[in-house]
């Protein structure tokens, strides 16, 4: 009884920290999303929507389409942009009610971005804000606001596509740092990105955005270091990414309002990498780097390369090489990314067993 009852008072003071007293490592089964076309090399996933939408691209000889998945229609391949001709194009963000927010361009070297959004199926432009002729889209809302940026270069700055207008989003923090691209946004409005710091340009600043009250938060940054980047927002509010020293390689860290800026322990044998999506229980996945990219899942307690969640004999290698990725995990605990199968480079969702 005695030991019971310490155990009991330890998983209560996790679940105060707001973490998770997990008995085992949790356990998946593994998806490969496959291809739009069978002549396409490669797939990659680069988010999740809470409701478990992904999206990413697929990677062709002459052209990369983006894609839509869910566990119940599998993958769908969306078109590329006709008019004016955008014949590469990467899915970044999608809702849960399967609207695609992306970036098309005119060679696989990314030249000529513009913000696209794909609605049942259908691809068209988002409107750029006055005077931009180039622009990106990284994440959409339930709400159909999509957030990214405009401009190329030392002009860029983050945008916010919303209905029939683009705007640039000038709001700046406390310390006049502003954000230089957003790459989420979730159902409240909040968005997040990387900004600038006027008072030392090579500093990386993570920023969270409240469009609804216009008022912009700078994260912080972890002990040692002086930076941020911002990659991803859960709809109660969680951001997750790196944290630097300038614009070096960073380290893994989750925030919110509340608690502030904490790390995510680097999984085994890693020395970098960053938190790239997060979902409202505060699990956290991302990519960590050694010799090789190491997908990585953080349960708000343990960190755990992917690759050890898999069943034996899937195929599947995310432990070692350098194509590998975790970028996005649904409220449901659905994982998406990339890695290798049987050889081939494909995008993959893992299912919580």
């Amino acid at each position: 009884m005695r030991n019971a009852s310490r155990l009991g008072t330890l998983a209560l003071s996790l679940l105060a920290l707001g973490g998770v007293a997990n008995a085992a490592a949790p356990q998946y089964t593994i998806i490969d999303l496959g291809t739009v076309q069978s002549s396409d090399t490669a797939s990659q996933a680069f988010r999740i929507s809470p409701g478990g939408v992904a999206t990413g691209r697929s990677l062709g000889t002459s052209q990369n389409r983006t894609f839509r998945w869910t566990q119940a229609a599998g993958l769908v391949g969306l078109p590329n942009l006709t008019s004016p001709s955008r014949i590469y194009s990467a899915g970044n963000g999608a809702n849960d009610a399967g609207a695609v927010v992306g970036t098309g361009t005119t060679t696989a070297t990314g030249v000529n971005p513009l913000p696209l959004i794909w609605k049942s199926g259908v691809v068209s432009q988002l409107p750029l804000p006055p005077g931009q002729s180039v622009g990106r889209a990284n994440d959409v809302n339930s709400s159909l606001v999509a957030v990214g940026s405009a401009g190329s270069g030392t002009s860029e700055r983050a945008a916010l596509y919303s209905g029939s207008a683009g705007k640039l989003i000038t709001q700046t923090t406390s310390t006049g740092c502003y954000l230089v691209s957003a790459f989420g946004i979730n159902n409240a409005g909040l968005i997040v990105g990387i900004g600038v710091d006027p008072n030392n340009a090579a500093r990386n600043v993570g920023i969270v955005y409240n469009s609804v009250t216009n008022t912009a938060t700078e994260v912080g940054a972890l002990s040692g270091r002086n930076g941020a980047v911002a990659f991803d927002v859960s709809e109660n509010g969680r951001v997750v990414g790196a944290s630097m020293s300038n614009q070096g390689s960073g380290v893994p860290f989750i925030w919110d309002s509340a608690n502030g800026m904490r790390a995510i322990p680097l999984p085994a044998g890693t020395s970098s990498g960053s938190a790239r999506g997060v979902n409202s229980a505060g699990w956290a996945v991302g990519t960590a780097s050694s010799a090789s990219s190491v997908p990585f899942l953080f349960d708000g307690v343990t960190t755990y390369r992917l690759g050890d969640l898999l069943p034996a004999g899937s195929g599947w290698n995310l432990l070692t090489g350098t194509s590998n990725s975790a970028y996005g995990i649904s409220d449901t605990g659905v994982i998406v990314g990339t890695g290798t199968h049987n050889g081939a480079v494909h995008a993959y969702a893992m299912i919580p067993r």
